[in-house]
């Protein structure tokens, strides 16, 4: 490879936000780089790989075991070495500074909580109708999620700039945690009870997402409020995740100003 292609090549994965190789991960753990995930190659006894693994869990890095085939197809460099991290393009915030940061501009708190949301185009998608509503902070789980890597950022149009994102061990619990401080939680579901138009979205509010697939997972939906449905008119009975999010925030837009 000639020098000016290798150093394109190098750029790339910087701008992708993919480090490939064990050397070049544990210099970025060391140096206290923001990582959303680590791959490993599943089955494999190596010491250094071992070390990565609860180096990363020290920090709170998910690390996710994954065969040599995914491993190949995530590779720019081609020697990956058994280890692939996806850098974070930005810090994940606390859930309670979501909160802080409403009260603080003394507004009710609009949150969205994405439950699964893996497709990293739709999880950049919601995050951009986030900011644009004004929603004070995005919510997503630590397992079975898009995280804030470029694809999501490139998506999200900038708004990952601007967009406070937590990331959460246990999304029921969050939930549960939330409703103890007054907010009142809306899950999205086709068969919901509640009518878009009917549901009080004027209070403190956190709106959920659930994934195109499998909608919202069982305690993500038993722990909601109220479980919404958007009228459907046409032959086709499901929104995108995306569009779905962004209806039911621009709905309490609407009512907020309507006060």
């Amino acid at each position: 490879m000639r020098e000016n292609e290798k150093k394109r090549s190098l750029e790339e994965l910087e701008a992708d936000g993919i480090i490939e190789g064990r050397n070049a991960v544990i210099e970025a753990l060391r140096a206290g780089t923001a990582i959303d995930k680590i791959y490993l190659a599943k089955g494999e006894q190596d010491k250094t790989l071992g070390h990565i693994a609860s180096r990363a869990r020290e920090a709170g890095v998910v690390v996710v075991e994954a065969d040599r085939r995914k491993l190949d197809g995530m590779s720019r460099t081609h020697s990956h070495q058994g280890v692939i991290a996806l850098a974070a393009l930005r810090e994940y915030v606390s859930v309670e500074s979501l909160l802080e940061n409403a009260y603080q501009k003394g507004e009710k708190p609009l949150l969205v909580v994405c439950d699964e949301i893996s497709d990293p185009h739709n999880l950049g998608a919601i995050i951009r109708t986030a900011e644009c509503a004004g929603a004070h902070g995005v919510i997503i789980p630590k397992r079975r999620s898009a995280g804030l890597t470029a694809i999501v950022a490139k998506t999200s149009a900038g708004a990952v700039s601007y967009m406070p994102v937590a990331r959460v061990a246990n999304l029921p619990a969050t939930l549960k945690e939330l409703k103890k401080q007054g907010v009142w939680v809306f899950g999205t579901a086709a068969e919901g009870t509640t009518s878009l138009y009917e549901a009080d979205l004027k209070g403190p509010a956190a709106i959920v997402i659930g994934s195109e697939g499998d909608g919202m997972g069982r305690l993500v939906r038993e722990t909601c409020d109220f479980l919404v449905s958007i009228p459907m008119e046409g032959k086709i009975s499901s929104l995108n995740a995306s569009a779905a999010a962004a209806i039911l925030l621009y709905e309490g837009v609407r009512q907020r100003r309507m006060g």
